[in-house]
């Protein structure tokens, strides 16, 4: 099979794009910006399938870096993106669109055709969007590279690591008995579970027919940020009053928050984002891909313990190891 160069590997996605892709027979040439996230790619996986991967340091803000790493693949998945910043979107446009022009740079000069990009369900080009605005310009110029590319644009997505739905989680573990959220917004997300879309790649990998192609992906059902919480709770097992709290207040807060780079549960760029729906046809995967997609109803347990417990099996024995 390939020699796929992926970056992000130490990330949420990469974590599942690994074990999905080695398992279909690729070896993989992991981007890693340091020797600790190396080791957390490693530790996640079983002694069997880390003989397939070979860790490359690098940088995608970097072009040299990126270049050595792409030297000798076949293929490319990109995955390396921020979901928000303290720099008025400086940061997001330096990682996710200049970061993405440089592995697209170093994958065309050298030579390497198969280029996969993970891009992100309703985004756009938008000034006052940071995010969306820096992941709309990366698939501009994945699109535009004249490489073999695929674009899979997702919408939120859960599972055991994920980012999102464990930020709700601490607020839950946070809060006082209430759960505050954003009044009267009526955003519609289709969440859809990593284990598909690891799948989903694997499958893109291996079939040229998907190339040109942009995949809008999503979970069976729309969901309301309301919803979402709502089963955030109940997949906790836990019992919290939902406070809607008006938006201009929560802007408040995160704007102080950020001015003076104190963490916040949700960014000023995310709450402009509100306005938009996160959505794609409910029935995308099954005709792209032939399968149905888990849905989330009733699957969200993982979030009854807290992050750094979420790692597999593998990494918690590395850690206790390393520790003792």
């Amino acid at each position: 099979m390939s020699t796929i160069l992926v970056t992000g590997a130490s990330g949420f996605v990469g974590s599942h794009f690994l074990p999905a892709l080695i398992g279909e027979g690729h070896r993989i040439v992991a981007l890693a910006r340091s020797a600790a996230a190396g080791g957390r790619i490693l530790g996640r996986l079983e002694p069997g399938p880390r003989a397939a991967v070979e860790i490359r340091n690098g940088d995608v803000t970097r072009l040299d870096t990126v270049r050595a790493a792409v030297a000798g693949v076949d293929a490319v998945i990109h995955l390396v993106a921020i979901p928000r910043d303290l720099n008025g979107g400086a940061d997001l446009r330096l990682v996710n669109t200049e970061g993405t022009r440089n592995v697209v740079v170093a994958a065309r000069d050298s030579g390497v055709r198969r280029f996969i990009h993970q891009g992100a369900l309703g985004v756009r080009e938008d000034p006052s969007l940071h995010y969306a605005s820096s992941k709309a310009k990366a698939e501009a110029i994945v699109a535009d590279s004249g490489l073999d590319w695929t674009i899979l644009k997702p919408s939120l997505l859960w599972g055991e690591r994920d980012g999102f739905f464990n930020i709700l989680a601490d607020l839950v573990r946070l809060s006082p008995g209430v759960v505050p959220i954003p009044a009267g917004a009526r955003s519609r997300y289709q969440p859809m579970w990593i284990g598909d879309l690891a799948r989903i790649a694997a499958r893109v990998a291996a079939d040229p027919s998907t190339v040109g192609q942009a995949y809008e992906l999503g979970g069976p059902a729309y969901w309301t940020y309301r919803e979402i919480v709502e089963e955030v709770l109940r997949g906790m097992g836990a019992r919290r009053a939902i406070v809607p709290v008006p938006v201009p207040l929560i802007r408040l807060v995160a704007g102080a928050s950020e001015a003076v780079r104190i963490p916040f549960p949700v960014a000023t760029d995310q709450l402009r984002q509100l306005a938009f729906d996160n959505i794609g046809p409910l029935d995308g995967v099954e005709r792209a891909f032939g399968f149905e997609p888990r849905p989330m109803i009733g699957n969200l347990g993982h979030l009854r313990r807290r992050l750094r417990d979420q790692e597999p099996t593998a990494a918690r024995r590395t850690a206790a190891s390393t520790s003792s």
